[in-house]
């Protein structure tokens, strides 16, 4: 397992973790098992928004004897008393849920306690006005909630969210097929999406990465919106380079489905990379570096998409990435416009041109 530091708060989150929308049909003993394998194989980050109430007694147990090693995405707004999934606004409904829901997990706190599913600038008025926002924030000053999160496939509401500065962590769903308009939940252009995870590194805000796939329908060239399939390393990659990203969060059915998963870590580059991609983005996403070093390796020895993330962020108002930038080993000065990056770009990034643009910004 490799992992990435929350950067309000320090934890050290599992750059695979685990989501639960489809799990709930193996069963609770199969689920139990998944879950300790899981957490064995340093997995530690588990969301909870699941597709219905069998997998939360199932992980009460797998981590009975190592809660202090995981952490929860515990979501306001996500019922399951009925024993299946259900979706509320309502504040008494919520109380109950969640306590629910801890009673089944036996824990006493939550490690991200999450504002469920807003999607409409009507449902964040609602969560506000009720009383929602107010209750989370209680349990926070109490210590039962660590950190507060909001999972939502709308940037614009994401937006307004993160203006009210209670954020420390964002469910955003990530992916090919939403980034360039394809899918039930591409919501937002291109530069809009880019913008909002640039925000969220900026300000500190750790994404987990839900829908990496698009519901599956990536994985095969028939439901493919690009009528061609990636793999689900390359899906798994291609999040994990976006700025903010911490976690991807896999929605598995079986034990066999965990442990593919896991081999991306001894997947070859070659297997995780995506560039392929770039011969299917539409037309405004030319031109735009998506950080995946399909350039690489630079003869002069450059860290091409790294130095363009730090330019982009530091564009963007992050304080720290200028920092970043001058700790560089090599920097934009270094590049000697061979143009070989240019050849090699799957989306049209005239980088030799940009290294000029960015050695003239950092003075360096």
């Amino acid at each position: 397992m490799e992992y990435r530091k929350l950067p309000k708060g320090g934890e050290n989150i599992g750059v695979i973790g685990l989501g639960n929308s489809s799990l709930g049909p193996a069963g609770e003993r199969e689920i139990e098992e998944i879950v300790t394998l899981a957490v064995e194989q340093g997995v530690n980050y588990f969301d909870m928004a699941a597709g219905d109430a069998v997998p939360f007694p199932a992980y009460g147990r797998a981590v009975a004897g190592c809660r202090d090693k995981v952490y929860f995405q515990v979501h306001f707004g996500a019922d399951y008393r009925s024993g299946q999934y259900g979706w509320t606004l309502r504040l008494e409904d919520i109380k109950r849920s969640v306590d629910w829901q801890l009673k089944n997990l036996r824990t006493d706190y939550i490690d991200f306690g999450f504002i469920h599913c807003i999607d409409e600038e009507a449902d964040w008025r609602k969560f506000m006005d009720g009383g929602v926002l107010d209750y989370i924030l209680s349990l926070k000053k109490a210590g039962v909630i660590r950190r507060i999160g909001l999972s939502s496939h709308t940037p614009a509401v994401v937006q307004k969210v993160l203006d009210t500065g209670i954020l420390d962590m964002l469910m955003f769903s990530i992916n090919p097929a939403y980034d360039y308009r394809q899918g039930e939940y591409a919501i937002g252009e291109v530069d809009e999406r880019m913008t909002l995870y640039r925000r969220c590194e900026a300000e500190g805000v750790g994404i987990s990465v839900m829908k990496a796939f698009s519901g599956g329908q990536l994985l095969d060239a028939r439901t493919s919106p690009f009528g061609q399939a990636l793999t689900e390393y390359q899906c798994i990659q291609y999040a994990l380079d976006k700025p903010g990203v911490l976690t991807v969060l896999p929605g598995i059915r079986s034990k066999e489905d965990l442990i593919r998963i896991l081999g991306f870590f001894s997947a070859s580059p070659e297997e995780k990379d995506y560039a392929v991609i770039g011969s299917f983005a539409p037309k405004d996403a030319a031109g735009v570096c998506v950080y995946c070093n399909h350039c690489q390796p630079c003869p002069a020895g450059l860290d091409v998409g790294l130095i363009n993330k730090y330019y982009d962020l530091s564009r963007a108002g992050d304080a720290l990435a200028k920092d970043h930038y001058d700790n560089l080993e090599k920097k934009a000065a270094d590049c000697i416009a061979c143009g070989h990056c240019d050849s090699r770009c799957p989306f049209q990034v005239e980088q030799v041109r940009r290294m000029a643009e960015i050695r003239t910004y950092f003075g360096a």
